[in-house]
């Protein structure tokens, strides 16, 4: 399921998400490959990626096409692997019962119109007793470049005025940090509350090493 909702996984971002070693995750994804559900293959510079096969899709009910990871967004969507990993890790995840809703799934639910955004993902919290974010919808985004400044600014207005999201969550790389903290300058200060600027996770990197 999670190969199927994030395009396709790195074998040692895989490895992390089953809790098993490097040597493991290969016999895994070998095992997969036996039993024509994926694929795996170098894609770029970096460790392999397994990506699911028709039958793949079919088993998991996802029904997206069965195609390799786009090259030109393996950083992205690494980096978005990257970030699910880590805030699903916590324990307020589990006592809150929160589910990740994939870029995938919501781009299969709305089809992306011309000019419009669609966050990288969201986080549901159910509205469950004692859970301090009970009912909310968080918009995650993952920012690995500089946009200008008036973009990321307008992207953000438009999430935030749907009235759908209490909270959208940056997560940015070095190169892009500076330039989500001028955008959410910009915006008044009500919606300023409403944003959150994060470090992405070490692990949304290459390994070192390799790019």
């Amino acid at each position: 399921m999670l190969c199927g909702e994030h395009y396709g996984a790195p074998l040692d971002l895989l490895a992390e998400a089953l809790g098993v070693s490097q040597v493991q995750v290969k016999a895994i994804a070998r095992r997969w490959r036996r039993a024509g559900y994926a694929d795996t293959a170098p894609l770029g510079s970096g460790p392999p990626w397994t990506w699911l096969t028709r039958d793949g899709m079919k088993a998991t009910g996802l029904g997206f096409p069965a195609t390799p990871p786009t090259l030109a967004r393996l950083a992205h969507y690494r980096a978005i692997l990257a970030a699910r990993l880590w805030l699903t890790a916590g324990p307020v995840w589990a006592d809150g019962r929160a589910w990740w809703h994939s870029e995938r799934r919501l781009l299969a639910e709305h089809p992306k119109h011309k000019g419009g955004h669609h966050a990288d993902a969201e986080i549901h919290w159910p509205s469950i007793d004692a859970s301090p974010y009970a009912g909310q919808i968080w918009a995650i985004e993952v920012e690995l470049t500089a946009k200008q400044t008036g973009r990321t600014t307008e992207i953000i207005t438009g999430m935030l005025s749907s009235m759908k999201y209490a909270t959208v969550v940056y997560l940015t790389a070095p190169a892009a940090r500076s330039a989500v903290r001028r955008a959410v300058a910009c915006l008044p200060a009500e919606d300023q509350a409403k944003v959150a600027v994060r470090d992405l996770p070490a692990s949304a990197s290459w390994p070192k090493g390799r790019r």
